[in-house]
Order: structure tokens, then C-alpha cells, then sequence
């Protein structure tokens, strides 16, 4: 059977958003119907249930550190007063250098042990698995929306729809934990630069620049009431531009490692060219500069392990067929600075990359634009 785009999917019942409606005044209704949008959620697959394995990388948006200082650490770095710095991150996109400063969010917290604490948060992997749920979200049919004239995507959802796609990826969340989640990506602002200071029209945001979610009674009377979010702005630009590639969604959510998900992102992104028998090599330097996940460790060693680690996670998850090291580099007293990784691709990988590409070389054509 060959490759084709399957219709979409009837609305689920229990916990289904369905906009007749504007939600809110974010939007109008012909934003849940723009054709630009419809690019988005069309997904090269044979069947629906290849359809709902699959969403979408954003190209620079998920290049960005923006999760990587887990709880812990950050319980560990906050103030007396329960404040945490600004923080800088630094991280290379094709070629060029960036800078993203994240401001964290101040929230006051109402329950818990720590009921009455105002804390300032920024967004870890918990909040990285929640905009993923949702951007997956956002690709069904009747809660994305993308509007060309406010410049404006996101999604319409119910917190009992959000929780019950985090549940069935395998990270089940409760209700307090998810609007912890949605208020912390609402108030954290992002702002990226390039190093050298030039102008890429990258504004300052926070990761949900706009949200409207159902008061807590409402909730508590009926857990389908409708919330709705919109996305970073570079989301909405990718969306515009068709600068994402569909993945095998399913199968990062299923990994049980953040910087596992991190490299299978990156692999989506970049390995665009994997065929039977072709490499991928990455440098242990280049994961560590560009998912700051590996900040933490005092030895280097430490740190390779790590990475180690997630490639084995990766391979037994079918991802990729083998990972061998390559060469090292060594410093003084054979200090251990680098290392080289070479993959090979899973014929599955393989596959998927080749959808891929023939998905976004067909949606560039039905726009108009050049692949």
C-alpha cells in the first residue's frame, strides 16, 4: 500500500474540544481552518493509527535549552526568598550562535506544602512534556488553529484531554500538576539573540504568550471545560514558513530519558538525509553545549556516560541500529574533553525520514513556496 494522506479522524466524545465557536476572543473561527494550518496537521501515513503516532518538530524552537534545569537543581538554586536568577544559555542552530535568556516565572503557590510560598520556576521536563502533548494536539483536527492576520497558532483543549494524553504516553500528571505546568510556560519569558547582536526578528516572549483556562469549579464540575493556549511566536513562524518535519511522536514520549529525547529530536531535525547505510556523527562537546542538560556533572567522564546512556535508551527503542564511539580528545594528563559518537539509523528511522521529506517537499509544492 503506498504512502498517502489518511483523512482525518472523527471527533473523540468523552473530553473532545469541539470548536463551533471561538473559544475565546484570541482567535476567530476561520483560524481553526486555515489552509496553512491544514499543512500542519496532514501527515504522510498509510493508516490512522500511524496517524496518531506522529506530531511535529519546530525548527530553531526545539534547538532551544528552554527545559533543561530540572527541579531539583532549581530547588537547589533558589534564594531564601524563593527567587531564581535570570538565566543565560547559549547554543549553536545551523551555524550560527544564539543566546536565549529566560526570565522564570513567579507563581504563588496555593497548594501543597508549600501553600501560601510565592516561587519562581523555570520550565523543565515537565512543562517540555506538556507543549509537546499539546503541539500533538494542535496537529487534530478542530483544536489547532493558526490566524495569518493576528499572527497567532495554538490549541483548544480540555485539562481533562491534556491529562488523559499525557497518561497514555506514558507520563500521567494530575490536574495540579498540569495547570502548575500551563502557569509556569504562561509566565516564563524567553528572549533570543544571536551573539553577534544582529537582528533576526526574534522578539521576547513568554513560551505561551496568551492563555485562557477554566476556573477551578468549572473544572471540578465538568473536566472537558475548555482552556486554550497560543504558542511561541517562532512556532507560529514555523507553521507559516512550513519549517517542521513530522516524527514518530509516540516513540520520544515513550523514551524515559529527557536528554534521550533531546538527541531524538535532533536527529529528526538534522538526519535528514539517513538511508541504509549512511552514518551520523555527533560530538559529545556539541550535545553538551546545545541541550544544557549536562551542566550538572563534575567530571566530563560523568557527562559521557550520560550520553551514553540515552544512545543505548535510543537503540533499544529502535530508533537507531548501533551507536560506536569514535575518536577521542585528551587533554592534559589524558584528561577526557571530547568524544565522538557514530550512529546508524534503524531501517524504521530510515523510513520515517524518508515520509518525512516527501511530506514537506509536498506541502512546500501545494503552498507555493520553494522546498
Amino acid at each position: 500500500m503506498s504512502e498517502q494522506e489518511a483523512p482525518r479522524p472523527a471527533p473523540r466524545n468523552r473530553g473532545q474540544v469541539v470548536v463551533r465557536k471561538s473559544p475565546t476572543r484570541l482567535v476567530g473561527d476561520d483560524a481553526f481552518q486555515s489552509p496553512q494550518l491544514s499543512l500542519f496537521q496532514n501527515f504522510l501515513v498509510n493508516t490512522e493509527e500511524e496517524r496518531d503516532k506522529l506530531s511535529n518538530t519546530i525548527a530553531l524552537w526545539d534547538s532551544i535549552p528552554r527545559y533543561s534545569i530540572s527541579r531539583n537543581l532549581q530547588n537547589r538554586m533558589r534564594s531564601a526568598h524563593g527567587t531564581l536568577e535570570i538565566l543565560k544559555l547559549g547554543f549553536r542552530h545551523h551555524q550560527v550562535d544564539y543566546l536565549a535568556t529566560i526570565t522564570p516565572a513567579r507563581i504563588e503557590i496555593n497548594e501543597g506544602p508549600d501553600k501560601g510560598k510565592t516561587m519562581d520556576f523555570y520550565p523543565s521536563a515537565s512543562e517540555e512534556l506538556v507543549e509537546d502533548a499539546l503541539r500533538k494536539m494542535a496537529a487534530d483536527q478542530q483544536q489547532g488553529f493558526f490566524d495569518k492576520k493576528g499572527y497567532v497558532s495554538g490549541v483548544a483543549f480540555s485539562l481533562y484531554q491534556l491529562r488523559e494524553e499525557l497518561a497514555r504516553r506514558g507520563h500521567a500528571r494530575s490536574y495540579r500538576e498540569i495547570q502548575l505546568s500551563l502557569e509556569i510556560l504562561h509566565k516564563t519569558n524567553i528572549e533570543i539573540t544571536t551573539s553577534n547582536g544582529r537582528d533576526e526578528h526574534l522578539r521576547s516572549s513568554t513560551y505561551f504568550p496568551s492563555m485562557a483556562t477554566a476556573r477551578r469549579k468549572d473544572i471540578e464540575a465538568d473536566p472537558s471545560a475548555r482552556c486554550v493556549v497560543q504558542f511561541h511566536p517562532l512556532v507560529t513562524r514555523a507553521i507559516d514558513a512550513l519549517t517542521y518535519r513530522q516524527f514518530n511522536y509516540h516513540q520520544l514520549m515513550s523514551h524515559r530519558n529527557q536528554l534521550s529525547r533531546w538527541i531524538h529530536k535532533q536527529l529528526v531535525m538534522k538526519f535528514t538525509f539517513a538511508a541504509l547505510g549512511t552514518e551520523f556523527k555527533m560530538m559529545f562537546s556539541t550535545i553538551k553545549r546545545d541541550s544544557a542538560l549536562l551542566t550538572g556533572y563534575k567530571e566530563t567522564r560523568q557527562a559521557v556516560v550520560a550520553v551514553v546512556e540515552a544512545f543505548e535508551e535510543l537503540t533499544k527503542a529502535g530508533l537507531l541500529m548501533k551507536v560506536e564511539k569514535g575518536h577521542e580528545v585528551r587533554g592534559a594528563r589524558n584528561k577526557l574533553e571530547d568524544v565522538e559518537f557514530v550512529l546508524t539509523p534503524s531501517h524504521t528511522f530510515v523510513r520515517e525520514v524518508k515520509a518525512a521529506n516527501k511530506r514537506h517537499k509536498d506541502a512546500n509544492e501545494e503552498a507555493g513556496s520553494p522546498a
